[in-house]
């Protein structure tokens, strides 16, 4: 990835801007879920698989190369042989309480984006990929209660890792072989 990382903040405003309707979060969540789920869709489509309807009369085209860029980004991140994936969330800065909102929005997003997927994850899984995947639905059902200020941004801490990692397993377990990798493995008789 040669670019600069999208901000949550940045996507957020255009997303606003473009009068969308979904939250930033919400929007990367169902984004890498549709990829994780072997989707198929392109920097120019993909809104439109998303079932995201958008409005010609606001869009500009900063905006949309910032949207084309940011599903570029994931597909790259969920590709990356180094593990690169980071859901896109409020950056530290930003109270417990938004990140946390932003990361139960997240898992929601990523949920209706792997249905949309189309992806039969129901037999595709193994015992540990059906299981990141109800852990996945529990977070997003989750309302969070905040007692303890540094045990609870510990407890983040350790959930965003745990959805890193799982998105990255669903990723192998759900998605076909990248055309070249799959060309690759083939041996010529």
């Amino acid at each position: 990835m040669n670019s600069i990382a999208i901000s949550h903040a940045e996507l957020g405003m255009v997303l606003h801007e473009l009068e969308f309707g979904v939250a930033a979060s919400d929007l990367h969540g169902s984004l890498t879920g549709f990829l994780c789920g072997g989707g198929v869709a392109s920097p120019r489509n993909w809104l439109q698989r998303l079932e995201i309807e958008t409005d010609q009369s606001v869009e500009t085209h900063a905006r949309m190369e910032l949207l084309d860029r940011l599903f570029r980004d994931c597909r790259a991140q969920l590709d990356d042989p180094g593990f690169s994936f980071e859901p896109l969330l409020p950056g530290d800065g930003e109270p417990l309480i938004e990140r946390a909102d932003a990361l139960v929005q997240w898992c929601r997003g990523f949920l209706g984006g792997l249905g949309l997927s189309g992806a039969n994850a129901g037999s595709a899984l193994s015992d540990d990929g059906a299981e990141i995947l109800r852990d996945f639905g529990a977070i997003a059902a989750s309302q969070f209660e905040y007692d303890d200020a540094e045990e609870d941004e510990s407890a983040l801490v350790e959930v965003l890792e745990f959805i890193r990692v799982g998105v990255l397993l669903l990723h192998s377990e759900l998605a076909p072989l990248p055309a070249k990798t799959a060309e690759a493995g083939r041996s010529l008789h």
